[in-house]
């Protein structure tokens, strides 16, 4: 009997259930609004000091109550209206409670609106930051603060689980609740361990070096032992579980279709091979740019809103342009010659390309980035093809040390790394159709490449050259747009070329023809109407430079770089025939 008295006499913690047992029946009897306890009518009737149970007191209250309101004239609330004002009391109680109750309180809770109040009143530490810090932390206590998602988070016991992501990085956060709780409570574990997943945190603690990997984080040689949790923004339920989206495509479990995630691309987004992705997509670009600044080209910005097709078909998107009939400009070719004509030599540009072109294969976008460059040539169309060797060289080289970015990629979609030779490998339309004759593939010497034959000689490259890249030049004349240069040995062929990776055409260009005379007459030869290219024959009248260049999609480079098998993969918000939200 004494130990029972004593057991009632101590008061349970307030994260204990029993606490709030003895005064749920307290709460219930709050005043509020419209207490359920006494009906309206006999509240009235004691107050007038009559029988609460009858008399004509009550019946005139009951047609009130018909009317609707109370005796004050307040509108009368509903059971559920009730309810929820009670809960309302009880959670704020409990939450007083909670206050008084948790000296850690403060150390872990909902973040006010982050309005810029403060500039430089918190040290943040990035997650590929952290093995850094603690090195040069030495023997002190390496304290961090740190900004970033909600991947995953379980409790067990008096114990959390957190694993914080940001871009594609992720790190385990572990809080134990110690014997005092001077450090973490029961109180902050509960909080950790009810977070959505998702949500933007901060997260303060000590960085340490863990006694065995982490298994499962990017990050496996540090633990953060959590002293502080605070919500920056709580995230809703989401359409589909970060995990899920993250699992290999031949991997069991739950998978998110391609739909799914286009539709809600900005969640998408947040996987760690998707960041990667994009950061080697970006890093194309740069890289790109890079080598042919340094080869004295001029980067040039062409307009997009074009009087005419810029390669002619019925593949463009047409518009109203002030009253006027306007498309979208399928290539910026006509814009860099006329570059070349005026003297700029050399000249790129990395820009939006729009073809209306209702392909709906794997490797076609309706909106794509273009990356063109012209150039003049002094003798020969292999002073391009020695630019494309080098530009391309360059940029896997440069892409080859974006080593945290591809083994992100390569969890998800594994792939072979590329390989390449210096200098690339060049072949004559000649020694490509002899390949597959060698190998019985019967292919017109004088007609252009299938799809599915283009994916055949690569693969027959790479079992004998052991290259996944290649300059296949000297393409038949039928097979080449009007304005491609015939070669000067054999009027069959042309001063043209494709190149490859893994199989598929990235590029198609050729040394143009700068004589309007033998410009004329090639289109003639196709059976175009001159009148319809007057103006572009017209700009090569005034003397023009021999010239060359090539257009290449962004897309289609990181995509065949990185062996995915669909373009939309490389593709922020990609635009198809059926696709054009979001945003």
């Amino acid at each position: 009997n004494k130990g029972r008295q004593r057991r009632m006499q101590q008061s349970p913690p307030w994260w204990d259930e029993r606490s709030t047992r003895g005064e749920r029946r307290n709460m219930e009897d709050l005043s509020l609004n419209e207490p359920e306890a006494q009906p309206e009518a006999a509240q009235q009737k004691t107050q007038d000091g009559g029988n609460p149970s009858g008399g004509s007191g009550g019946k005139k209250n009951k047609k009130k109550d018909k009317k609707g309101g109370d005796g004050d004239g307040k509108p009368k609330l509903t059971r559920a209206e009730i309810k929820a004002q009670r809960l309302a009391a009880r959670g704020a109680k409990a939450g007083q409670q909670q206050q008084e109750a948790d000296p850690l309180a403060d150390k872990y809770g909902d973040m006010g609106l982050v309005q810029s109040t403060t500039n430089g009143a918190f040290e943040f530490t990035s997650l590929s930051d952290l093995e850094t810090k603690i090195q040069e932390s030495g023997a002190e206590p390496c304290v961090v603060r740190l900004r970033a998602r909600i991947h995953a988070v379980r409790g067990k016991g008096k114990s959390a689980f957190v694993v914080l992501r940001d871009r594609t990085a992720t790190v385990q956060c572990v809080f134990f609740v110690d014997k005092e709780q001077k450090v973490v409570s029961k109180g902050m574990v509960k909080y950790v361990t009810s977070l959505s997943k998702e949500s933007v945190v901060d997260v303060t603690g000590v960085a340490v070096v863990p006694s065995s990997p982490v298994e499962g984080c990017t990050i496996k040689q540090v633990e953060i032992q959590g002293t502080g949790m605070f919500v920056v923004s709580k995230a809703a339920p989401l359409p589909f579980d970060i995990a899920d989206a993250c699992r290999r495509e031949d991997a069991e479990g739950a998978h998110v279709n391609q739909d799914t995630r286009l539709d809600n691309r900005f969640i998408d987004l947040r996987t760690p091979a998707n960041q990667a992705i994009f950061r080697i997509q970006s890093a194309v670009g740069q890289l790109f740019r890079e080598n042919l600044l340094s080869k004295d080209f001029v980067e040039i910005h062409t307009p997009k809103i074009m009087a005419g097709s810029s390669e002619g078909g019925s593949s463009v998107f047409e518009l109203k342009y002030m009253g006027r009939n306007a498309c979208l400009a399928q290539s910026p070719q006509l814009c860099k010659q006329m570059a070349i004509c005026a003297d700029f030599g050399r000249v790129f540009e990395i820009g939006p390309v729009f073809r209306a072109e209702k392909s709906f294969t794997h490797r076609h976008l309706c909106e794509f980035v273009g990356m063109d460059f012209e150039m003049t040539i002094k003798e020969h169309y292999f002073e391009l093809l020695d630019v494309i060797d080098e530009l391309f060289v360059y940029m896997f080289d440069g892409l080859k040390n974006k080593k945290e970015e591809l083994e992100a990629v390569n969890q998800q979609y594994p792939f072979e790394p590329l390989e390449y030779l210096r200098p690339s490998l060049r072949l004559t339309f000649e020694e490509g159709v002899q390949l597959l004759k060698e190998n019985g593939i019967d292919q017109d010497p004088f007609d252009d490449l299938s799809t599915e034959v283009e994916r055949t000689l690569g693969r027959l490259v790479k079992e004998k050259y052991k290259t996944d890249f290649y300059i296949l030049h000297r393409y038949p004349l039928a097979a080449r747009p009007f304005y491609t240069m015939p070669a000067p040995d054999d009027p069959r062929y042309t001063n043209s070329y494709d190149v490859f990776i893994r199989g598929e055409e990235i590029i198609s260009g050729a040394q143009r023809i700068h004589d309007p005379a033998l410009l004329t007459e090639r289109a003639k030869a196709k059976g175009m109407d001159v009148s319809t290219i007057e103006s572009y024959i017209k700009s090569f009248s005034f003397g023009a430079h021999p010239h060359g260049g090539c257009g290449v999609g962004l897309e289609r480079v990181a995509m065949l770089y990185l062996g995915l098998n669909n373009i939309r993969k490389s593709s922020m918000f990609p635009r198809d025939p059926q696709r054009l939200t979001p945003p």
